[in-house]
């Protein structure tokens, strides 16, 4: 997948989706532009180039649908969404907003929500996959933030290129994305089995 930025990405993802896993496919949303200065605003940080192209391809899924498109249940937000999700975090951790009890560079751990983190793709309950934009050679990086622990520990992905290279070439080759391999159920759905 060298050389493949973001879009051709998602779009290579998509088109598989659609081939392969028609109601995945299905549940995801046509992409509508988001407003990138009043996101950065909001979250106070500069948006990478890889996060403003995610947000002008994918248009996550319609509310409570779930597309795991992202290993190993996780499906994608929309600009939309991640803001929502954001926000959520912001009323939840009000108390530790400020000062979170996290390391300060990017790729680090931390047991309260940062604001510098940004979600990409939920689970449906309160898991996320964010993108850490805190600074620091690992900015970019994506995490696995854990609700019921309230922690992240270690990336998972060097940044959402990273991300989607490793989740086509587990679509196309069968290999593993992170700890996870991707399967189609029987009614046309990707689901990502840990092994």
């Amino acid at each position: 997948m060298i050389g493949m930025d973001v879009t051709e990405l998602w779009t290579k993802i998509v088109l598989w989706l659609g081939e392969h896993a028609p109601v995945t496919a299905a549940a995801l949303r046509p992409p509508s532009p988001p407003d990138l200065a009043e996101l950065e605003a909001e979250f106070a940080v500069d948006l990478p180039e890889e996060l403003r192209k995610l947000w002008t391809c994918c248009g996550g899924t319609d509310t409570d649908v779930l597309a795991d498109v992202l290993p190993p249940f996780y499906t994608p937000y929309s600009a939309d969404e991640a803001l929502r999700a954001w926000r959520e975090h912001r009323r939840t951790w009000m108390a530790r907003w400020e000062r979170p009890a996290c390391d300060y560079y990017a790729g680090s751990p931390g047991s309260s929500f940062h604001p510098a983190w940004i979600p990409i793709a939920g689970d449906g309950f309160a898991d996320e996959l964010v993108v850490d934009l805190r600074p620091g050679p690992l900015r970019g990086c994506v995490l696995e933030w854990e609700q019921e622990t309230a922690q992240v520990l270690r990336p998972e992905w060097q940044g959402v290129t990273t991300m989607l290279s490793d989740v086509y070439r587990a679509l196309t080759e069968g290999v593993p994305a992170g700890h996870s391999y991707a399967t189609v159920t029987e009614d046309g759905r990707l689901d990502w089995q840990i092994r």
